[in-house]
């Protein structure tokens, strides 16, 4: 039988066997929530093709996004307040309803409804299980385990659309749902067998007035750069409006957290000038991976004629550099204690992978762009696990939801920007260049065929030339503005402090803190550590 886990610091020793059910059980939930938008990607057509409505079909992905980003520092709080283990089993559980009513939807509106349903929960599952993580293993330890979550990324950005076009293919777009079921009760069962953490009960409510502005401005800002430049102008009353709504939602969210006794997001941990700096960071990691992951596919098979059903396989090379760099530094941060050198390595790698896919074009080789994005996956894999662990390293022990949550909600809104910002410098090029190549109107006919490879290859020698040396001047501005991001992060990684990483022992910090308040925080680390333990 395996033992319980306990957390960190208690008077029991937590085993590694233990360690290791309890994060597998952590990783098929994690799984659950980053495989499930691979898997309907490729889904789509197919459910476009049974429901029809094919003007909503973008709210399918939307609605699950905001819902995912909007609930994200909500479950962080719960977390902190009422117990990790309940919020996270919680979370699963709606996520497993969300998939199960998505798989029964009968038309486009159920569809979009079940959709915000499972991303509730998502919100939940990636934040639970850092912060678990963080409750488990002490920072300085963490780094062994590094790999583990690096690899679940990879598979499922390698594995989604394969097993997405299969599922679609032989079973039916609705199993694309119904395949988190299974996986679910998995996690459900061995988190409820293995996994043992105090209870909480929290004295103070829940401040409801904080969360819905915060929902209101995460918002207002993921449909700007959702819509912005593809469904409406950027100078569009609508857009001008959400901003607006996002602008001032985000002031008074700010002046609330001030006043509420137990605020969702408590300002003072941007105090800790690290865990302002790794927010940064974060967002700028998720403007350069996520603007990578959508253009590099696209690239290939629009300009090398690589096929779309082993979209995945294509990343191959940038997963693989950033799994491997990620369980170096992870072996490296935990063997010695530093870790400062790895966000400025990882900032300074995305600069240069970013710069280099900057400079491909109809000539460059499928080795030349795989020795490219492995580049900027090893950058991404210095930066991707550092930056949580460094998060949550910089709160004190009863912070460490909503630090995780921060953090994750940070890199996803990153992710947000870069691909608006990306897609409009892309679609911009892409239209200027094919106008100056075949004229206005011969470009506009040209344009039905966009990032369709079958139809691209009917199209006349010509044509389809024109169209190959716009899309690699539309990659070529994209990942330009990601190389120029990127450089901000680089700088800021410069000036995060080399603040020793909790370890096991009951001497070790129990919270965050930059190098001023680091004796402060040795004092209370032995008080934190016996009410952790009870």
């Amino acid at each position: 039988m395996v033992d319980k886990v306990k957390p960190a610091g208690t008077s029991e020793e937590v085993k590694p066997r233990s360690v290791r059910v309890v994060l597998m059980a952590l990783m098929i939930a994690m799984l659950l929530a980053m495989l499930d938008n691979m898997i309907i990607g490729t889904a789509m057509p197919t459910i476009v093709g049974e429901l029809g409505d094919l003007e909503h079909l973008s709210w399918v992905v939307t609605a699950y996004t905001l819902a995912t980003a909007a609930s994200t520092p909500i479950w962080g709080k719960i977390g902190d307040m009422y117990g990790r283990k309940g919020s996270f089993l919680t979370s699963i559980v709606i996520f497993l309803i969300g998939s199960a009513l998505s798989g029964m939807a009968q038309d486009m509106g159920q569809l979009i409804g079940f959709r915000a349903v499972q991303g509730l929960g998502a919100g939940g599952l990636m934040v639970g299980v850092m912060a678990i993580i963080g409750d488990l293993i002490p920072p300085r330890e963490r780094g062994k385990y590094q790999g583990m979550m690096a690899g679940v990324m990879a598979l499922a950005m390698i594995g989604g659309p394969l097993v997405g076009g299969t599922i679609t293919d032989h079973m039916g777009w609705r199993w694309s749902f119904y395949i988190n079921l299974p996986l679910g009760a998995v996690a459900l069962a061995m988190v409820t067998a293995v996994l043992h953490l105090p209870k909480k009960r929290s004295q103070g409510k829940i401040d409801y007035l904080g969360a819905a502005l915060l929902t209101v401005a995460i918002t207002s800002t993921v449909l700007v750069t959702t819509w912005g430049g593809t469904q409406y102008a950027w100078g569009s009353v609508e857009i001008l409006a959400l901003i607006v709504v996002g602008v001032l939602s985000t002031a008074a969210f700010l002046y609330a957290e001030t006043k509420a006794a137990e605020p969702v997001m408590p300002l003072h941990i941007f105090r800790s000038r690290n865990f302002t700096l790794i927010s940064m960071i974060g967002f700028l990691v998720g403007f350069a991976m996520f603007g990578g992951v959508l253009y590099l596919p696209l690239f290939q098979q629009s300009v090398q004629g690589a096929s779309a059903t082993n979209s995945g396989l294509l990343l191959l090379p940038m997963l693989l550099s950033m799994m491997a760099v990620s369980l170096i530094a992870g072996r490296v941060t935990t063997s010695s204690g530093k870790y400062k050198i790895f966000p400025i390595a990882g900032g300074g790698l995305m600069v240069v992978g970013m710069y280099l896919l900057a400079t491909m074009d109809t000539g460059t080789t499928r080795l030349v762009s795989g020795l490219y994005m492995a580049v900027l996956g090893a950058g991404l894999g210095f930066l991707m696990q550092i930056t949580m662990l460094i998060a949550q390293n910089s709160v004190e022990t009863k912070d460490m939801g909503v630090a995780s949550s921060s953090a994750t909600l940070f890199r996803t809104l990153g992710g947000s920007f870069g691909v608006a910002l990306m897609g409009s410098l892309f679609t911009t090029r892409v239209t200027d260049s094919m106008a100056e190549r075949l004229g206005p109107e011969a470009a506009g006919a040209a344009g039905a065929a966009q990032l369709d490879a079958a139809s691209l290859a009917k199209l006349p020698e010509a044509v389809r030339d024109a169209y190959q040396h716009a899309v690699a001047a539309g990659t070529h501005s994209a990942f330009l503005l990601g190389a120029a991001i990127a450089v901000l992060g680089f700088v800021a990684a410069w000036f995060v402090k080399e603040v020793p990483l909790r370890g096991a022992g009951p001497a070790a910090p129990a919270g965050a803190a930059d190098d001023e308040k680091a004796e402060k925080v040795e004092k209370t680390a032995p008080a934190t550590q016996e009410s952790l333990a009870h």
